[in-house]
């Protein structure tokens, strides 16, 4: 099944997360890895989603907080808050990001039949980066693109 954008994600798993009490996943194939919070340099001049930089193994990696390029209220980082590594094309290289997230929760596959495409989704800060929607016996999974995410957040000149 194609999402209405052109992507296949017919029978992917993903990598599941939660941002408040909304859960979201992003395609196991798009991530790198999953650390734990570390310190970040701030980047002067940046949009409010932008966290900074971190040096992980002699790599720079950008890193947004999802809450704040989503519009939620900004919420001190915790325990369980962590940083998902993703790795996508931008303009013809590879591009990694780090996302911080609220919790980790699971990795789920989903039928074809369980993911609905997002054209009939109202317009919010996170429609542009909506691969569909993955229905569970617990409720939905907001599945995004993390190729999409470092599209739409303009890193490709941090990294």
């Amino acid at each position: 099944m194609e999402n209405g954008r052109g992507k296949n994600v017919q029978g992917e798993k993903f990598l599941c997360f939660k941002l408040g009490s909304e859960e979201y996943g992003l395609p196991v194939l798009q991530v790198k890895e999953i650390v734990g919070m570390m310190e970040f340099a701030g980047v002067p001049q940046t949009h409010a989603y932008v966290r900074g930089v971190i040096n992980l193994r002699g790599k720079i990696i950008p890193i947004i907080d999802l809450r704040m390029l989503f519009g939620m209220e900004y919420l001190p980082y915790h325990e369980r808050t962590c940083i998902v590594i993703v790795e996508g094309k931008q303009e013809g290289r590879n591009v990694a990001m780090g996302m911080v997230v609220d919790s980790m929760t699971e990795v789920t596959a989903f039928a074809p039949e369980a993911i609905e495409p997002p054209e009939e989704l109202p317009q919010s800060n996170c429609a542009p980066y909506i691969l569909g929607l993955g229905k569970t016996g617990a409720g939905i999974k907001i599945l995004l693109d993390a190729e999409k995410l470092i599209e739409g957040t303009e890193l490709v000149k941090l990294a």
